[in-house]
């Protein structure tokens, strides 16, 4: 943790009140734009901060996602914050507010326990099953609409903290002196526009101050949650595999650390596929979505299309890949789905060289038996916990792996979740399978 944070007010003087939260984030953005390197992502203390952190989302082209925080009030007096409570379950106490009002920890159990629920039913609403997003390694900006005491700062800093980001900003419209001077020592920047003297309340900077809805967060998260940089770039291909040429879609973000080839049966446009190779380039991957059968053979059912072909296909478009990505000098990954599961390892197989990890998806991965020992790239195979026996295969296949493996079980592998949700959830999953990998 910084001993000290840089501190940027604006250098220039403020029209106050601001209009209202969307024209402080608007403000905010060109502060801000720079500061958190490469891979930002905007995280949004709801409700108000939403309004500011989507100004920012949408302005520097960056995802936006919220941290849910709940102050801790004296009891009977909700209003005076004495702590705040984090999406982790940490609760960070101002102890020397404690020692003025001669309260002890335990005195705030009970408030503790009511906004434990409160906060699990904001989670729940804003996020369902979707998992907070990836930190550790990228730029985190956290926003807010103001700070007053910065408890409920300091609680989501060092949350983020936790995670190990590479670049921890803090941007707000108006703090006090007292909220800036608390929060130094908890980021790399603080960023405020202006630190009035005279401050006495947040909503006193603003001429609409109204309450932020429930609604509005979800909305807006529904926007921004997947939003890329205005860098990246999507083109739709044709790749040569033998006999045949296969249609596929390649998207590259502005900073590419690798790549990934989806490698599906067919129906590369749907939803839950989009979804998660939306979390891949979050997380810096340039993807590869592509039908491994052609539109005649799925007519076909494409019964008649063997893993092994399948499996020369794929290895045609990793080879494909590295030469039109600027990553020839590493390896790539291999996400294969439904009849892609199986072909991903057949591919992996003969190109030890190209493929660095492999994450295998809803398919029967065991049909390939003789291919098995021959993938050396570490391999993620994901069931549905439900189904034994899809379970027994997969488990089998790892045994006769030549590297290695690891079964995780996990909503979505099924294929039969089509919220983009549950998705996203097998896509952040395979990012920090590939992250630790390629």
């Amino acid at each position: 943790m910084p001993s000290c944070a840089v501190v940027t007010v604006n250098p220039l003087p403020v029209s106050l009140p601001f209009a209202d939260r969307a024209e402080a984030g608007r403000r905010l953005a060109e502060r801000v734009r720079g500061l958190a390197g490469t891979d930002p992502i905007v995280i949004a203390l709801p409700r108000g901060g939403v309004s500011v952190g989507a100004e920012l989302s949408r302005n520097l082209r960056v995802p936006l996602d919220v941290l849910v925080v709940r102050k801790i009030g004296v009891p009977g007096h909700p209003e005076t914050g004495v702590g705040a409570l984090a999406e982790d379950g940490n609760v960070c106490y101002d102890d020397a507010a404690l020692s003025r009002l001669r309260l002890s920890r335990d005195d705030l159990a009970d408030v503790v326990a009511a906004e434990r629920v409160e906060l699990d039913r904001r989670r729940e609403l804003y996020r369902g099953d979707r998992p907070m997003p990836r930190l550790t390694g990228r730029g985190v900006i956290v926003v807010d609409d103001g700070a007053a005491t910065g408890g409920t700062a300091r609680a989501a800093l060092r949350m983020v903290r936790r995670r190990r980001p590479a670049v921890l900003v803090l941007a707000v419209p108006v703090a006090s002196p007292e909220a800036v001077e608390a929060l130094r020592s908890e980021a790399d920047r603080v960023v405020v526009l202006t630190v009035p003297d005279n401050f006495r309340a947040v909503g006193e900077w603003y001429r609409d101050f109204g309450q932020v809805s429930d609604g509005f967060v979800t909305a807006t998260l529904a926007e921004l949650r997947d939003l890329g940089p205005a860098g990246e770039s999507e083109q739709g291909v044709r790749l040569p595999a033998g006999d045949e040429h296969l249609d596929g879609d390649l998207t590259t973000p502005a900073a590419v650390r690798g790549a990934v080839v989806l490698a599906l049966g067919h129906g590369r446009l749907t939803p839950h596929n989009r979804a998660i190779g939306a979390v891949l380039r979050s997380g810096g991957y340039a993807t590869l979505l592509l039908d491994l059968l052609t539109p005649a053979e799925t007519e076909k059912d494409g019964d008649e299309v063997g893993t092994e072909v399948l499996g020369e296909r794929l290895e045609a478009a990793v080879r494909w890949l590295r030469r039109a990505v600027a990553v020839a000098d590493s390896p790539v990954g291999l996400f294969g789905s439904g009849a892609g599961a199986p072909a991903a390892l057949a591919a992996a197989a003969r190109l030890p060289a190209d493929v660095a990890a492999v994450v295998a998806h809803g398919g029967r991965i065991d049909l390939d038996g003789e291919a098995l020992g021959r993938v050396r790239a570490p391999t993620l195979v994901l069931v549905q916990g439900a189904d034994s026996f899809v379970r027994e295969l997969a488990e089998w296949s790892l045994a006769r792996l030549g590297g290695r493996g690891e079964l995780d079980v996990t909503a979505g592998a099924e294929q039969l979740l089509h919220h983009p949700d549950e998705w996203r959830r097998v896509g952040v999953r395979a990012t920090e399978w590939f992250d630790r990998h390629i």
